[in-house]
């Protein structure tokens, strides 16, 4: 196992999230993640799940009845791979993803050119802060709504062994083109992590 997992002799795989900043960032995310997320937000036509890593989180966005396009940059076994969405311009409804970690900021930009009505990117709680994001983001273009997790997710590496706790906190960030309202901050209902693990 990697030594990076165990911090004075703690296991806490989410710090490891920060040590794949220039690499492929890939953690799948869980299942009860993504349906937290359908159970409160409607997404009518197509979603393109822009960083679908093994298809973790398309194959839960599939059973919404939507028609579900996945791309990747990296080849994970899954959807349409090679495919660099920063640059990319292809068009959809909406855009649906755990971008990774080390480009969060280039995914709010190209969803926002991207999206003919909402982009939902599941994100650190902290991408609120930041003087920079507050200049280029949030000043101009706003989450219409912020879901904040109730319970902590946990990434883990794919075929990691699962145990410990997060220790971050994650919300879906919710850019919604037919909003005119002020942004709104909710919360996610408790109860998601345990029925669907």
């Amino acid at each position: 196992m990697d030594a990076t997992y165990n911090l004075n002799g703690g296991f806490k795989p989410t710090a490891k999230r920060s040590a794949d900043i220039d690499g492929p960032d890939f953690f799948p995310t869980p299942a009860w993640a993504t349906q937290a997320l359908v159970d409160v937000e409607e997404f009518k036509g197509e979603i393109w799940e822009c960083a679908c890593g093994n298809g973790a989180m398309s194959e839960v966005l599939k059973r919404t009845g939507c028609d579900v396009y996945s791309s990747d940059l990296y080849d994970r076994g899954y959807g349409d791979t090679g495919i660099d969405f920063l640059t990319a311009k292809r068009q959809s409804n909406n855009i649906i993803t755990n971008p990774p970690y080390n480009s969060a900021e280039g995914f709010v930009k190209a969803g926002l050119e991207n999206a003919g009505e909402k982009v939902a990117l599941l994100l650190r709680l902290a991408f609120l802060e930041g003087a920079g994001r507050n200049t280029s983001i949030f000043s101009k273009t706003p989450p219409s709504r912020v879901w904040v997790f109730s319970e902590r997710i946990t990434f883990y590496p794919l075929d990691a062994e699962i145990r410990g706790s997060g220790t971050t906190a994650y919300a879906w960030f919710i850019w919604d083109k037919a909003q005119t309202t002020a942004p709104e901050l909710k919360w996610l209902p408790l109860g998601y992590k345990k029925k669907f693990k």
